[in-house]
């Protein structure tokens, strides 16, 4: 699973990947900060299920803060994109072929209205049209790509009969589209019944769908905290009722963070509080009870970093955590109890998960047990999130 961030040239991004991942990277109120796609490793927080068991978990990977498991994903940071982008302005084309891989989309947006379309600082910008346009060029990218064998490619399938669906995620596998991606498209769409028959605006309109369809976009609303950008929020809300759009400051994020690695306060991402220790200076306790009081005290989703991050794993792309505990025994070979949790997509079964373990684990499968109840599990059993499985082979 990768999540990409995207958004116009000094949105913040740059800021949600360092406040998501603590990475190092530039951060600077320039367009094109970012010249090369950043990755890093972010967390979803999930309840763990130590509490259950009575015990204290000992992560292999991702941390765990008083039953708050945070589990890791993948996320990239591209350059910003700014109008024209699909036709490759702004290094666009560069840009966007860093998104193919992409399962989901973080629109990082400057809802402030402080910075024009590229990216340069304005007194009152109207952040909609950043919605409008990053959208379109997303739209158009993926037009772009398809149009470009649209007609060899309808016609063979036309010439061999073939399954439309199947052959389309064969063609486009390179932009992670599933045969289930283009069903579930075809259904809601009134194409004509030949693809063959499409006109241009009817291509452009399934591509478009299939984007949407296969790269599910988030709103981050970031710089929340500024002037307006509350009122632009909700202005925002009600222009665009279909769209998932969340509040975010990312500044706020990052520096609760950062004073959290330096034992200033303790703080939970995602949390609403934070209680501040003896070391913080009074200068610092000033600036931690502005963040408080502009945005913890104001959201529900606290700095919104760690909600829309979840949003999109648990939301969006339906995935689930499960994690690998024998039902006698809670520790690996290494005796770290409770040391795994992994995210698995929507509609895995216990021989998914096997398989998933090791080949060897999955070729060999004889059953699964249910940790929590003892009970015996088979092959085609249905993951829920939380779940926690011992596989016998």
């Amino acid at each position: 699973m990768l999540i990409g961030l995207v958004g116009k040239p000094s949105s913040g991004k740059s800021t949600f990947f360092k406040a998501a991942t603590l990475a190092e990277v530039e951060i600077a109120p320039y367009p094109f900060t970012t010249i090369k796609a950043n990755h890093g490793v972010g967390y979803v927080k999930v309840e763990c299920i130590e509490k259950e068991f009575g015990v204290k978990c000992q992560p292999s990977h991702g941390f765990c803060i008083k039953g708050n498991r945070f589990v890791p994903v993948e996320l990239m940071d591209v350059a910003g994109l700014v109008p024209g982008a699909s036709e490759g302005k702004g290094l666009g084309n560069q840009f966007l072929d860093d998104l193919r891989q992409a399962d989901v989309f973080i629109h990082v947006l400057d809802t402030s209205g402080t910075t024009d379309e590229e990216g340069k600082p304005v007194e009152s910008h109207d952040p909609s049209k950043d919605i409008l346009f990053l959208e379109n060029e997303l739209n158009r990218w993926f037009y772009n790509i398809m149009v470009k064998a649209w007609k060899s490619f309808v016609r063979k399938v036309e010439q061999e009969s073939g399954n439309f669906a199947e052959a389309v995620a064969k063609q486009f596998s390179g932009l992670k589209v599933t045969e289930n991606h283009v069903k579930r498209v075809l259904s809601r769409l009134r194409l004509p019944e030949k693809p063959i028959n499409w006109s241009d605006d009817h291509l452009f309109w399934f591509a478009s769908e299939l984007r949407t369809e296969s790269k599910p976009t988030i709103i981050a609303a970031n710089k929340i905290d500024l002037e307006k950008a509350n009122a632009n929020y909700q202005f925002l809300k009600m222009k665009f009722p279909g769209l998932i759009i969340m509040p975010c400051s990312a500044d706020s994020e990052l520096a609760l963070r950062a004073a959290a690695k330096f034992e200033l306060i303790d703080y939970i991402p995602g949390e609403r509080a934070f209680e501040i220790k003896g070391k913080a200076t009074e200068e610092q306790k000033a600036a931690l009870s502005k963040i408080k009081e502009n945005v913890l005290d104001k959201f529900q989703e606290g700095t919104g970093v760690q909600e829309i991050l979840n949003h999109a794993v648990f939301n969006l792309l339906k995935y689930i955590a499960i994690f690998p505990a024998g039902a006698n025994k809670l520790a690996d070979s290494k005796g770290r109890i409770l040391p795994d949790c992994f995210l698995l997509p929507p509609g895995s079964t216990a021989l998914d998960f096997a398989y998933f373990l090791h080949t060897d684990f999955g070729n060999n499968f004889v059953k699964a047990i249910d940790a929590k109840t003892k009970k015996i599990i088979g092959k085609n059993y249905e993951l829920k999130h939380g779940d926690a499985l011992e596989i016998i082979t």
